[in-house]
């Protein structure tokens, strides 16, 4: 008996090419038939068309039962979110506004926490002595990353010691499709750090934006998030388990705006604390990553304890995020924020606000997905790994991680 699932499915797959075509960064990988994407182009419908018609397949999909099946059932809620999110984000494309926390519940399930002014306090006064010094802490901080950074002629072989050693790290519990593969590429002119295109057969293109130095620990970082067990792990898992042993052609499309994307980039940031807890990170810095870069080992363990200390603030960039978009402060207060607040110096302060600029409140996604993640990981118990793993393998969307 066929799955009656399976045609909504494939009518999901074409709304999200056909939304690709007026908004060209929705669609940030697809792999399934060729004939899908090109009949979206062909057709060229227009956004209303294709809100109507998610309209009417969202109510195709709240007629249809979903059985008793557990996996069945997280597959029919994550087509029934994935499409209301297609909605959401083709109202904002017609000029529809949201809120800050009305855009993030629509397009990505979620809403991350408004918190009160003194909540970073804590974390910037331990900061003030990990750092010592005269003037502002932001400055101080800058001079004591730049005392990390890798030098442009050891970036390679830096960030592939990285990847090389994620990648064994994850396969020691992941088991992976055989062919799986990647592609390290250096660019330019880009408002993130990395990127990863998935394109298929359990290959990933990463790319590094090199338009700023990169730190030593943004080896680890970047390597974990894009690639083990992040972003291509995630996305090889999907296509093994559910696109090739199960059918479900939905997962061959992945939209950026939506709640698919609160996983993702989630479960990448919580990844690299996965793959790397602390004391195996500075082991890891002492013995290969700092002799790599040219830089001394000694200084490890301090390094990662400022980071640390650095990390209690990621949440900060949704608070500027919000008090920007919202209209409560302007483009210059917004980085001034990042930078007190978020200890960026200014030039990458103006590149994030760039990103959000670009990706709105897509910045959620990437410190409340983790905390989300670490938390459902908690609560599950056993081994985190094999839970990971499962997670990276399902449907699974973020009301589901809080449910």
């Amino acid at each position: 008996m066929a799955d009656p699932l399976n045609a909504s499915a494939q009518t999901y797959v074409k709304l999200v090419l056909a939304a690709g075509r007026p908004d060209p960064d929705y669609v940030d990988a697809y792999y399934g038939p060729a004939a899908w994407k090109e009949s979206a182009q062909r057709e060229a419908l227009t956004p209303a068309a294709i809100r109507s018609a998610a309209q009417a397949l969202r109510g195709r999909l709240t007629a249809t039962s979903p059985g008793t099946d557990p996996l069945v059932q997280l597959r029919h809620r994550y087509l029934l979110l994935q499409t209301h999110s297609l909605e959401k984000r083709l109202e904002l494309l017609a000029g529809v506004r949201m809120t800050f926390d009305q855009e993030s519940q629509a397009l990505y399930d979620a809403v991350a926490p408004t918190l009160p002014p003194g909540y970073f306090e804590p974390s910037l006064a331990a900061l003030q002595k990990l750092i010592p010094g005269t003037g502002p802490l932001a400055e101080r901080y800058e001079a004591w990353q730049n005392q990390f950074i890798i030098p442009a002629e050891n970036l390679d072989i830096t960030f592939r010691a990285a990847v090389d050693e994620a990648r064994a790290r994850t396969l020691r519990h992941i088991r992976l499709p055989p062919a799986e593969s990647f592609t390290i590429e250096y660019v330019k002119g880009q408002v993130w750090s990395a990127y990863n295109w998935y394109k298929g057969n359990a290959h990933s293109l990463i790319q590094v934006n090199t338009d700023l130095p990169v730190e030593i620990g943004n080896a680890v970082t970047l390597a974990s998030h894009e690639g083990y067990p992040g972003h291509h792990v995630y996305n090889a898992l999907l296509e093994d388990r559910l696109v090739r042993q199960r059918g479900w052609m939905e997962f061959t499309v992945y939209p950026l705006y939506s709640p698919q994307s609160l996983i993702a980039e989630g479960s990448a940031e919580y990844g690299v604390e996965l793959a790397f807890p602390a004391e195996e990170r500075i082991a890891f810095y002492e013995k290969v990553l700092f002799p790599h870069a040219g830089l001394p080992p000694a200084r490890a363990r301090e390094y990662q304890t400022v980071k640390d200390t650095v990390d209690k603030l990621a949440h900060a960039a949704n608070q500027a995020a919000r008090e920007y978009l919202d209209g409560r402060i302007d483009r210059t207060a917004c980085q001034a924020y990042l930078t007190h607040y978020a200890l960026l110096p200014p030039a990458r302060a103006a590149q994030r606000v760039r990103f959000i600029d670009k990706n709105r409140a897509y910045v959620i996604n990437y410190n409340l997905g983790q905390d989300l993640i670490r938390a459902y990981l908690q609560k599950r118990g056993g081994d985190r790994w094999s839970e990971f793993e499962q997670l990276l393998s399902s449907p699974r969307l973020p009301s589901g991680l809080i449910g």
